[in-house]
């Protein structure tokens, strides 16, 4: 029976790539000079360090272009909220989205099956597994979730006659 998964996972190395491009611009642009503006990232989640809100957003700025030209969807970012850290210094902690979490999956589902196409959708961990008879009813199915899922940055993988 011919199925696919519907995944939301980022590349992590073009992650961990757009994160050093962007400390290193940091460490060299002129207006950072002498501030304590920097960014991290350790396994899933990037910390913005800077000496005021302004100056995590123009952080922000950067590592959004950085993201966007190694092809990594900005969706996937999940922006927490500024925390004072000693000092007048700041932080900002950065969640990137892996998986797809339980209420968006029932979504998922949800949508699959009111659209009446001849396909079964089922949760499986961080997936969703749609399952069909026909390959053109997964392709439809695939279109339906990509127009109208928008706030979820989805692949799909494991596509099977």
């Amino acid at each position: 029976m011919p199925s696919f998964d519907t995944v939301c996972e980022p590349n992590m190395v073009e992650v961990r790539n757009a994160v050093d491009t962007s400390a290193k611009e940091i460490g060299t642009r002129f207006d950072f000079k002498g501030t304590s503006a920097n960014i991290e990232l350790k396994d899933k989640e990037i910390t913005m360090f800077g000496d005021a809100e302004f100056q995590l957003t123009q952080v922000e700025d950067i590592l959004r272009n950085k993201l966007t030209k190694r092809n990594v969807d900005v969706r996937f970012l999940d922006i927490g909220k500024v925390e004072k850290i000693g000092g007048d210094k700041v932080k900002q902690v950065i969640k990137v989205k892996n998986g797809i979490e339980t209420e968006d999956a029932k979504k998922i589902t949800k949508l699959i099956k009111e659209s009446k196409i001849k396909v079964q959708a089922s949760i499986q961990g961080d997936a969703v597994r749609v399952t069909g008879a026909k390959r053109d009813d997964l392709q439809a199915a695939m279109a339906l979730l990509r127009k109208d899922m928008t706030e979820l940055p989805l692949s799909f993988d494991n596509f099977r006659d």
